[in-house]
C-alpha cells in the first residue's frame, strides 16, 4: 500500500505509529542519502508492508528536475532529523528495476525482483528506522 503524495489510496489503511519513525507522512519529502554521504534525492512515496502497516519502500525522485522515481528499501536505513542515509550507493538505487504500475501496491513478483536486485531476502521488513526524527 502506499502513502504520501499523489493521488490518495481509497483503501483506509491503519498504521501504528513509532517513536522513532512517527506516521508514514513524516517521511514525505525527507532527503535520502547513499551510505557515502551521496545525496540520492528526496521522498515521493511511501509503500507499507501489507501484514505489518510499517513503511518497507519509499520512492525517491532523482535527476535535474526529479522527473525519475526509484525504489528503495528502508532495510538498514538510518534518519537523522531530515534525512535518511540508506545502506546503497546512488548508482545501484538509480538502476533499480521499476514496477510496472505501482501507483497504489506492489505485487508480490515485483517486490520479489526487488528484494533480488538490492539482495534482501524476501522476508526482510524493517522494525523501524533506526536514528533521531528531530
Amino acid at each position: 500500500m502506499r502513502h504520501g503524495g499523489g493521488t490518495p489510496h481509497q483503501e483506509v489503511v491503519t498504521v501504528t505509529k513509532s517513536k522513532r519513525l512517527g506516521p508514514p507522512g513524516e517521511l514525505d519529502g525527507l532527503d535520502v542519502y547513499a551510505d557515502d554521504g551521496e545525496k540520492i534525492g528526496g521522498v515521493d512515496e511511501v509503500y507499507l508492508d501489507d501484514r505489518t502497516g510499517r513503511p518497507e519502500w519509499v520512492t525517491v525522485r532523482t535527476g535535474l528536475l526529479g522527473l525519475r522515481e526509484h525504489f528503495v528499501p528502508l532495510a538498514g536505513a538510518v534518519r537523522e532529523g531530515r534525512r535518511i542515509t540508506v545502506p546503497w550507493p546512488k548508482e545501484l538505487v538509480r538502476e533499480a528495476p521499476r514496477p510496472g504500475d505501482a501507483e497504489d501496491h506492489i505485487d508480490a513478483a515485483e517486490e520479489s525482483a526487488l528484494y533480488a536486485y538490492y539482495g534482501l531476502p524476501e522476508d526482510t521488513v524493517p522494525e523501524e528506522i533506526e536514528g533521531d526524527e528531530s
